[in-house]
C-alpha cells in the first residue's frame, strides 16, 4: 500500500496583520500620528477590538513620544514590552510589541516594530520609566538589541548564560556541550554527580 503524499506544512513567518475594516473609524490618535510625524506608520491592524500600529525602527522614539505627549493619545502607561521570534521571516526576525494604555482616555493600543536579529532598536526608558525591566527581559529572553537603556543587564538568567531561552532555535536541553535526548540519562548522570558530592 503506497502512502498517501501529505503536502508539507509551510513554516509561519509570521501573524497576519488585518487590515481595519471597511466600517471601523480609525481612532483620531493614529490620524494625528499619521499626519504629524511622517513615515512613522508603516501599517494598521485591527483584530478582535485592538488597534495595532505598525512603527518602523527609524521611527520608534518620535512615535511613542507622540502617542504619550498628543492630547488625543495620551499614552501615559506602557504597560508591557513583549517579542515573538520568527527565524524564517527575511523582513526581520522579532516582532517587538510595547501595549500602551491611557488613564485620562480609557483607550488601548499596541505599537508593533519589526526587528533583525541583531538590529538596534531605541529604548523607551527615556519616555516611560516602567519599560525599563520590560526592555530588560525582551533583552534577557530574545537577545533584540536595545540602545540606551540605562541598565541592560540579564534580569532573568544568571549573567553568564549561553543564548536566549524564548528564541525558537533554543535547545530544549538548554546550553552547553552535554545535550541529552532521553531524560532518564539526564537523571542518571545528576545522580551520579550528587553521590560523588557525597563521598
Amino acid at each position: 500500500m503506497a502512502e498517501e503524499h501529505v503536502p508539507k506544512a509551510s513554516v509561519p513567518t509570521g501573524p497576519p496583520d488585518p487590515p481595519p475594516p471597511a466600517d471601523a473609524a480609525l481612532p483620531a490618535f493614529i490620524a494625528s500620528l499619521q499626519a504629524e510625524v511622517p513615515g512613522a506608520v508603516a501599517a494598521v491592524s485591527y483584530y478582535v477590538g485592538d488597534w495595532t500600529v505598525i512603527v518602523p525602527v527609524s521611527h520608534v522614539l518620535q512615535a511613542v513620544t507622540h502617542l504619550r505627549d498628543a492630547p488625543d493619545a495620551a499614552f501615559d502607561l506602557c504597560s508591557d514590552v513583549t517579542a515573538t521570534d520568527w527565524p524564517p521571516r527575511a523582513a526581520g526576525r522579532f516582532d517587538v510589541l510595547y501595549c500602551l494604555y491611557s488613564t485620562r482616555h480609557r483607550h488601548r493600543v499596541r505599537v508593533k516594530v519589526i526587528v533583525a536579529e541583531d538590529q538596534p532598536i531605541p529604548s523607551v526608558t527615556g519616555v516611560w520609566p516602567a519599560a525599563n525591566w520590560l526592555e530588560r527581559e525582551v533583552f534577557d529572553m530574545f537577545g533584540v538589541n536595545f540602545t540606551g537603556h540605562p541598565d541592560r543587564r540579564r534580569i532573568l538568567m544568571p549573567d553568564d548564560w549561553q543564548g536566549y531561552p524564548q528564541r525558537k532555535d533554543y535547545p530544549l536541553e538548554g546550553p552547553g556541550e552535554l545535550l541529552m535526548e532521553n531524560p532518564m540519562d539526564w537523571l542518571k548522570l545528576r545522580q551520579s554527580r550528587d553521590q560523588a558530592d557525597i563521598e
